[in-house]
């Protein structure tokens, strides 16, 4: 069960630009994993280490490749491959840095995931099942999909200030929920092209529909009328990501073509949590402006505040929301803090405080199932892939699914 070799090579995500897949062997197997990349990153999230110069417009991973290929590789072969938490302790302190600037928090993660992955096979479990015993978590759970049906911010080329326009299935399977999912993704299609013509469903990176609307109250309007219209009023709820640090400008919010101070967004999004019934809002104000979530915490109490740049799934940053009241939700990308161990730690955290935890794949992902995983290991709360549409997003759904309806078998 020791790491025979290590091996990283270039590939790419789904926006075309560069990334890393690694191998970790052992003696009888072999565990890879890609990273994924975002497109609107948080200030405080593990520094992705890229080449810059010419190549690939300065997105290239060669340094990165050649740190795991070199460095990496020299000090875990012939590590104990189960060892998962002192494997990602000696990437920590090989890296020796705050945000792992120096290996690069890509090289670290896809090291990490590699190694999690060839552990679960050199004891031929599924991945899911390696990641419960990590983390010692009594009862597996399928968790609750967030699907991003109508794209806009960094992830558009709309007016759209939200990022993204979420259905929430709320079915007693994860089979049921993907049913509804697709119906209502696809009764928005027709709708969308018949209204606005085809360009309407041109689609986002991550999946989900770019119209050219006006405001955020259309896009959640047009929603609604779909899910209405495939009879699941009672069953799918509604859900937003602001993403605000995009559109926070000069301590000022640009939504919907009109500029907003702190206090006018929380009775902005007051009225569309009454309005739409939202069941959660990702990230309500920027990074910068901590004030104003706590404020908003304590008048929506009933709705779940999720931290995404805010809180960069880390657990320094997570135990301060907590203690703070910033917010009540954690959203989980293991990119942002670079290795499996911080990552499960920071979904303990978050547990411990009553929060909840939503696993997330990222705007420039790759067909690496393993968030999936991830989540399911985990008993995830909620899990959000993007829209039932593209490769890279389909893959991670179809892994629930499959995890579903083959529970009694080893896959």
């Amino acid at each position: 069960m020791y790491i025979k070799d290590i091996k990283a090579t270039r590939v790419l995500d789904s926006r075309g630009v560069p990334t890393i897949k690694t191998f970790v062997w052992t003696k009888d197997g072999v565990g890879s994993a890609i990273v994924p990349s975002g497109t609107s990153a948080g200030k405080k999230e593990a520094c992705e280490l890229r080449d810059g110069g010419v190549r690939y417009f300065g997105q290239d991973v060669s340094k990165a490749i050649k740190k795991i290929n070199t460095t990496i590789k020299k000090k875990l072969v012939n590590s104990f491959v189960i060892d998962q938490k002192e494997i990602d302790q000696m990437l920590i302190d090989l890296d020796g840095t705050n945000n792992k600037s120096k290996l690069g928090g890509n090289a670290i993660l896809s090291v990490s995931q590699a190694v999690l992955k060839a552990a679960a096979n050199e004891l031929q479990i599924p991945v899911h099942k390696y990641v419960a015993g990590l983390n010692k978590t009594k009862k597996q759970k399928m968790p609750i999909p967030h699907l991003n049906i109508i794209n806009g911010g960094q992830h558009a080329g709309n007016n759209l200030s939200f990022q993204e326009f979420q259905i929430v299935p709320m079915f007693n399977s994860f089979e049921e929920n993907i049913k509804a999912s697709v119906e209502i993704y696809h009764t928005l299609k027709k709708d969308l092209e018949k209204k606005y013509g085809l360009s309407a469903i041109n689609v986002g990176y991550e999946g989900g529909f770019c119209p050219q609307l006006e405001s955020s109250f259309d896009a959640l309007s047009l929603i609604q009328d779909a899910i209405d219209k495939c009879k699941y009023t009672k069953k799918v709820k509604l859900a937003v990501d602001a993403a605000a640090n995009e559109f926070y400008v000069r301590n000022k919010y640009l939504v919907d073509g009109k500029e907003h101070t702190s206090l006018e967004m929380i009775d902005y999004y007051k009225k569309i949590i009454k309005e739409y019934k939202l069941v959660s809002i990702e990230d309500p104000f920027s990074e910068d402006d901590k004030k104003h979530w706590s404020c908003f915490l304590k008048e929506v109490s009933k709705t779940k505040v999720i931290g995404d740049d805010l809180l960069a799934t880390n657990p320094r940053l997570i135990k301060d929301a907590v203690k703070k009241r910033y917010c009540n939700g954690l959203l989980l990308k293991i990119n942002q803090i670079g290795t499996i161990t911080e990552a499960i730690d920071a979904f303990n955290i978050a547990k411990k405080a009553e929060w909840n935890v939503q696993v997330s794949h990222r705007s420039g992902d790759t067909e690496d199932a393993f968030v999936a995983d991830l989540a399911y290991g985990l008993a995830s709360d909620s899990v959000k892939f993007g829209a039932p549409a593209r490769g890279e997003r389909t893959c991670k759904y179809n892994r629930l699914l499959e995890i579903e309806a083959f529970k009694n078998y080893s896959l």
